[in-house]
């Protein structure tokens, strides 16, 4: 399969590596930068005898390059800064990824677009608009980012390994998120029963705020290793048609009480993209907070856009 990654930044450079590193296919890495894509990629290209690699890396600025893709990757955007929400970089980041999703459109019209860019939810409904509204093939990661930061923070709170944590967090991908304490699970048990509330309330504070945290001693940029990582966990899902249950950033279309927004929720991942929405068994607190983060995301757009129509 061909990828083709929007974006040469630190996200979409380690995300080629990692495609490479597994054999999942052949990638373009885009840039409006051409130089840097192009040294980005020249540069893992060398790597290729060393570690095997048996795909192929193109770098390049040239859209018509993404012909053919069966998977594009939006990664492509300004990088948050200490002090800046994700909301600041709305319009900012609007117009790129518009951009994008037009040429995209023309160049690899069946292909699945994922995006990454901040602020995603919003940056996930615009992608949607602009590719024809075919939501099983427009989605956005971040859902099983903020889980996996959950589950290494509880991990490592609880002194047990990661393969014991089962958790999930859904919701918008910032301050709005919901970590699904009810469904949360260590070696089988209920979180309520291994930590107090105030323990369990720290924890989703901390998950809350490590991507501020990464961001603020950074100083300039945001993750990149973990984020890649997830996005490498969903390529892999629909490369290898694996159907696995990733959160994600979907459109709605009345699941949860949700219309015509996207939010971060339970999806089969298969080739042909979210195949199913998996609506989980929420406690009415955590359905609340759910759509409360969905109308968060909903003001966002209408920040943009001004206001929609349910």
């Amino acid at each position: 399969m061909k990828i083709s990654i929007i974006g040469a930044g630190n996200v979409g450079a380690t995300l080629a590596e990692r495609v490479l590193s597994h054999n999942l296919g052949d990638v373009v890495l885009l840039d409006i930068q051409e130089g840097l894509a192009r040294g980005k990629s020249l540069d893992i290209e060398d790597a290729s005898p060393l570690m095997r690699y048996a795909s192929k890396i193109t770098g390049t600025g040239d859209y018509s390059l993404v012909k053919g893709s069966g998977i594009v990757v939006m990664t492509a955007g300004f990088a948050r800064r200490p002090g800046m929400s994700r909301e600041d970089l709305l319009k900012k980041n609007a117009g790129i990824v518009k951009e994008a999703a037009r040429r995209v459109r023309s160049e690899a019209p069946d292909a699945i677009f994922i995006v990454v860019t901040n602020p995603l939810d919003a940056m996930t409904y615009i992608s949607y608009e602009e590719l024809g509204r075919r939501g099983e093939r427009v989605f956005g990661m971040a859902g099983n980012l903020d889980s996996a930061r959950f589950g290494m923070l509880l991990g490592k709170r609880l002194n047990v390994p990661y393969s014991k944590i089962e958790c999930m967090v859904l919701g918008s991908h910032g301050d709005a998120m919901v970590p699904v304490i009810s469904q949360a699970r260590v070696s089988g048990k209920k979180l309520g029963d291994l930590m107090t509330k105030n323990e369990i309330e720290d924890l989703v504070k901390d998950t809350k705020q490590r991507g501020a945290e990464i961001v603020a001693l950074l100083k300039s940029g945001s993750a990149y290793y973990s984020p890649s990582a997830a996005i490498f966990e969903i390529l892999r899902s629909v490369t290898k048609d694996e159907k696995r249950v990733i959160p994600c950033s979907v459109v709605l279309k009345g699941e949860y009480g949700i219309s015509d927004c996207a939010i971060g929720v339970p999806a089969k991942i298969g080739k042909n993209g979210v195949e199913k929405v998996i609506e989980l068994d929420l406690s009415a607190e955590e359905k609340g907070l759910l759509q409360k983060s969905a109308r968060a995301a909903r003001e966002t757009l209408d920040g943009l856009f001004g206001e929609k129509e349910n």
